[in-house]
């Protein structure tokens, strides 16, 4: 499989595309005026303790406060977790502390504390941040106040897990733990050590940091989205990043020499006058990213329906009829749209509750294979998921980590016509409301006004002249005034207005 990073820069904007087989696996966006990013390390101060929600408010200098759960709180023994964390610098890492006391005798108003951005804000929610600290490097992930040594579950040697194992806790700091990222495997000892010995003096400089300034303060930010991104997505298997502008082929070529010498040469600067995205056909693909539709090449389709509590993907045959009989059928679209679906996940980075409405399959070996097909081609997504067995109705339950905005979200916003509804409502629905609207104005004023003008859409006005003509007579003749119809040129089609004079 070919892979391509392809890095896009502008004064407002970075984005970063990875490209398998020319295909869009996952592009991300990092806006200038954005505030926060997941990662970064605040000095912050508690503003609320909440003991009926087991939750604070914390005051990080955003423009929403902060929240954070008491299972995020730094108190308690650490104790192990399993390595599944390696490659997620943003794990749930509850998992790592064993504390049940309440929060309200772990923190109190004015506490001032040191936490990590664990889910950047979204939507009308602020950011959720975390006391147990990680610091990602290229290899390693140090966690200053843990206490284990683990190794990516992506390694699966047990001989090169054993001697990661051994290099680390021979190399790792008195207090603090470290996992191996898969970048690791096979890399030589002083490259291992020389990451443990960066990760401890930029903790070093964050607790110095934290010591001299009052919050709310920043303390430590993570790579942009440029550095950030080759450090996560570099791998040997990328065959090449192109770069478009000089400062950021600078700064890439500088990263990669330092941390993986041997992949130097396949970072390149583009220097076409054509748009890089549109060169390496990004950009159409990141528009067919947020359509609802997606078809499949046997001809079925996806639709995907992203809300506010859940993500609902529905599974359909569409123009595939197959061939033999119907469960075979269903059974290849089943298996098509799972592969699919995985690669929507990760392109729009749907996370929370997702629900998987499958084509019905009688059969209950079909179901077990395409949950199967579901849980293998998931692996190849660094994102946490849960996913519970299929039911016999054809649905299968799972979550997905979310730490960023989602695509759809970060490109579009509510429309303004529909309010985010989706919908609109009909032009018969809005004349019938004007038509109620008419007589209620009639009844409540003075018959010294002896007219009533109706303004509203063109496609409104037009229904109501040649549909509504008898109801509207009608209504002149019950209240004895006329109606004036008028155009309303700006208006949309569930605004009007109905004055009597």
């Amino acid at each position: 499989m070919r892979k391509q990073i392809i890095i896009n820069s502008t004064p407002s904007e970075v984005r970063v595309a990875l490209l398998e087989n020319g295909i869009l696996a996952e592009v991300h966006i990092e806006r200038a005026s954005e505030e926060a990013a997941a990662g970064n390390i605040y000095k912050g101060k508690v503003l609320r303790v909440l003991p009926g929600m087991q939750a604070a408010f914390v005051d990080i200098g955003l423009e929403k406060a902060a929240f954070l759960h008491a299972s995020d709180v730094m108190s308690g023994e650490p104790t192990a977790v399993g390595d599944e964390a390696a490659d997620d610098p943003a794990y749930d890492k509850e998992r790592c502390f064993r504390n049940h006391a309440p929060i309200e005798e772990k923190l109190r108003r004015g506490d001032e504390i040191t936490v990590q951005i664990a889910k950047e804000p979204m939507g009308t929610k602020g950011a959720r941040i975390t006391m147990h600290v990680s610091l990602p490097g290229k290899y390693l992930v140090y966690m200053p106040f843990g206490d284990l040594v683990g190794v990516s579950k992506r390694i699966g040697d047990d001989r090169e897990r054993r001697r990661l194992r051994e290099i680390i806790s021979s190399a790792k700091p008195a207090s603090g733990g470290i996992i191996a990222r898969t970048a690791c495997q096979n890399l030589p000892r002083g490259d291992i050590v020389n990451d443990i010995r960066n990760l401890e003096e930029t903790w070093r400089n964050v607790q110095a940091k934290a010591a001299r300034t009052t919050p709310p303060a920043l303390l430590h930010a993570d790579l942009d989205l440029v550095l950030r991104s080759v450090r996560d997505m570099l791998s040997p298997d990328v065959d090449q990043i192109v770069v478009d502008t000089e400062a950021d082929f600078a700064r890439t070529r500088d990263y990669v020499t330092a941390f993986m010498p041997a992949l130097a040469e396949r970072a390149e600067r583009f220097t076409d006058p054509e748009p890089i995205f549109d060169r390496f056909g990004v950009e159409e693909q990141i528009s067919r990213a947020i359509e609802a539709k997606v078809w499949l090449k046997s001809g079925g389709y996806l639709v995907i329906d992203q809300g506010e509590a859940l993500t609902m993907i529905d599974v359909n045959t569409g123009r595939y009829v197959g061939k033999k009989s119907q469960e075979e059928t269903v059974l290849k679209t089943n298996l098509e749209a799972v592969e699919e679906i995985v690669c929507q996940l990760r392109l729009r980075n749907i996370g929370g509750i997702i629900i998987l409405d499958l084509i019905d399959m009688e059969d209950a070996g079909n179901r077990k294979l395409v949950s199967d097909t579901l849980e293998t081609a998931l692996t190849k997504d660094k994102a946490r998921t849960s996913i519970l067995r299929i039911s016999e109705l054809g649905l299968i339950q799972m979550t997905r980590k979310r730490t960023r905005e989602n695509l759809e979200r970060l490109l579009s916003a509510p429309c303004p016509y529909c309010d985010g509804r989706g919908r609109v409502k009909s032009v018969p629905t809005v004349a019938a409301e004007i038509l109620r609207a008419i007589q209620r104005e009639a009844a409540r004023t003075p018959p010294t006004r002896n007219r009533v003008t109706v303004r509203a859409n063109r496609d409104v006005i037009s229904y109501l002249f040649n549909d509504e003509e008898d109801n509207i007579r009608s209504l002149q003749e019950r209240f004895g005034r006329g109606v004036l119809l008028k155009f309303a040129e700006t208006y949309h089609q569930e605004q009007f207005d109905v004055v009597a004079a």
